[in-house]
Formats: structure tokens, sequence, C-alpha cells
């Protein structure tokens, strides 16, 4: 296992970032410790948790299992989506931050979170609120970094600007979407992450496992959150997305690895990637996503898996930017 700064915090991260999606859900408390302690073993340090899974059981299972260890391990966790079914108890706001935070800090039963998320961007809230709370709450020592998920560019830029501004905590690291079939984050979060050395966990390096071989050749297994999920059925519905999914597979075989580590490693290999998120309901699953780092991602191989699935335009819609014939190099 390598380590890598976490963007500019210092902070070093294992290449890797174990997401806790499933404690207390498809992993039960048991089996969550089988799969941390594994993970611990690979040499992660680093974990994802959100206060909305499993409704805040994973922050417990995950708060339980770093007890003895707290100061090895880096955590983050979530806040904007309902925590409960009073009106205020959602969102960027002041109010309900400092709420969300004093919750899962009760939970993961720790004096700070390491890395803080805006679980997405807050349409209601003036941005200026938020990032003062979190701000607030860096100086309180209850969080570390401030941080955003599911942000566009535009909206990091502008948080980036105001907290810039008023000289607060600015957002330290971002966790877009990320994966072979969906590649927007290479338009604009990608590169400004890079130019703003930010730190980046991108989630769901397999799709919602599209992407682990055992959606190929058309074969539909009983079981997965494609067949029972409408967020994933809608969000990877297209047969151009199943093709990709064959080819990955067809290619992982003629070097001799699985579908699903291929796919992780390629996501870890784009030089603005600080680590993927992987996840695992039981050892098996974990023991493919641990072999990712094993995979030597040469350029060629890199460009191999890049090429079944289509490049997005730039950001200035130009394609012709990315040919060698254009109006010459500066």
């Amino acid at each position: 296992m390598e380590y890598k700064f976490l963007g500019q915090t210092g902070v070093k991260v294992s290449q890797l970032c174990f997401g806790t999606m499933s404690f207390g859900d498809e992993a039960d408390e048991q089996m969550s410790a089988q799969l941390f302690r594994r993970c611990r073993d690979a040499g992660i340090n680093f974990f994802d948790c959100a206060n909305m899974y499993s409704a805040g059981r994973a922050e417990e299972i995950l708060g339980k299992l770093i007890t003895g260890q707290r100061n090895e391990i880096v955590i983050t966790s979530k806040a904007y989506f309902p925590m409960g079914k009073d009106v205020n108890a959602r969102g960027a706001s002041r109010y309900h931050l400092f709420n969300s935070v004093n919750e899962s800090l009760r939970r993961l039963n720790t004096d700070r979170i390491d890395v803080l998320f805006l679980h997405r961007f807050d349409d209601f809230t003036a941005l200026e609120e938020t990032l003062r709370a979190l701000d607030d709450l860096v100086s309180m020592g209850k969080i570390l970094y401030p941080a955003a998920s599911n942000f566009a560019a535009w909206q990091v830029m502008k948080a980036l600007g105001v907290s810039d501004l008023h000289g607060w905590s600015r957002f330290a690291v971002l966790q877009p979407m990320y994966n072979l079939v969906k590649r927007m984050a290479e338009v604009e979060i990608l590169p400004m992450a890079e130019a703003e050395n930010l730190g980046v966990i991108s989630y769901s390096p397999l799709g919602g496992g599209l992407l682990s071989g055992k959606y190929a050749g058309g074969a539909r297994p009983e079981q997965g959150r494609l067949l029972r999920s409408l967020r994933y059925k809608t969000r990877y519905n297209e047969d151009w997305m199943f093709t990709a999914a064959d080819e990955l597979k067809d290619l992982s075989e003629q070097i001799g690895v699985h579908p699903a580590s291929l796919a992780i490693a390629w996501v870890g290999a784009n030089p603005a990637v600080t680590a993927p998120i992987i996840g695992a309901r039981n050892l098996d699953h974990l023991e493919i996503a641990l072999k990712s780092v094993e995979i030597e991602m040469t350029d060629y191989l890199y460009e191999q898996v890049s090429a079944l699935t289509p490049a997005l335009p730039p950001a200035t819609d130009r394609n012709e930017e990315r040919l060698v014939d254009t109006y010459g190099p500066r």
C-alpha cells in the first residue's frame, strides 16, 4: 500500500479509501469488523463514512472499530441529507451542520471529524452561512478539514473564492463520482482539483457493480444494486455502458486480472485522484478491490482501458483543442 498527501493538508492517506456505506446494512456488525481489520492489515488508514449511512448505524460501528487506534486513522463523514422527519434536519444551514456534527461525533465516539463533506450543494442556504459555519467548526476543533461531495466545479470555485475573501477555512478535499462509464469529472472537476491542490477521493469506481464483471455478456444476476436500486438503474441504464463492461472484462481476462480490480486501478491512476473509495459487503469483494494496487498501470494499459468508453469534450467543447494541428503550441 502506498500513501499520498491529501491535497495540501500535509496528511498522508492510503492509495485506497474504504467506504463504510455497507456497515450496518449489507454488512452486519460482525462482518463490518472483519472488513475493517482486513483493510487495516492491508495498510488502509482512510475510511469514508456519512451520517446518513444506515441511518447513523455506520458511524456507530466505525466509532467502535477505531477505538484504540484513532490517531492512526483518517475518517470522514458528511452532512446534508435528511436525518429525521423534522423540517430542519437536513441541508447545509448553520443550524443543521452544528446539530449534524455533534451527533456524528457522538456516534463516532471521537473528538473530531478529520474531513467533513457537504454531501450536496444547498440551493436554499446562503453559501456564506454554510462556509462560515464550517470555519467555526474548524475553529472549535470539531472538524479539521471542510470538503465537498457532489459539487459542480463552479460551485467549488465559488466556495473557494468566498472562503479566501473572508479568510475562512477552505475546502481541502472533493468527492466526485468517477468511473469508466461516468467520466464527467474529467472535464472540469479533476483539472480544477489539480490546479487548486485539492485532494480527491472519488466514489463508485465500479459503477454500482456494472464494472465488476457480473453484468458482462448480458448476464443479469439475481442480486445487485443495479437491480434493486432505482437510483442505480437510472444512473447506469444505457446499452453502451454494458458494452463497455463486456469489453473491460475481455481486456482484464487478457492480462489476467479481475475486471473490478482493473476498473479501480484505472480510476486510481488518474493523477488528480488521491484515492478511489472502495466498498465491500464481504471479504471476497474486498480482496478483489485490494488487488487493484498490484496492477502495474502502464501508460499503454491506461490508454487501453480509457479507449473502452468515449472521452467527453473539453470544457470549452472544442474537440480540436486536443489535436496537435491546432493554432500552435505556446
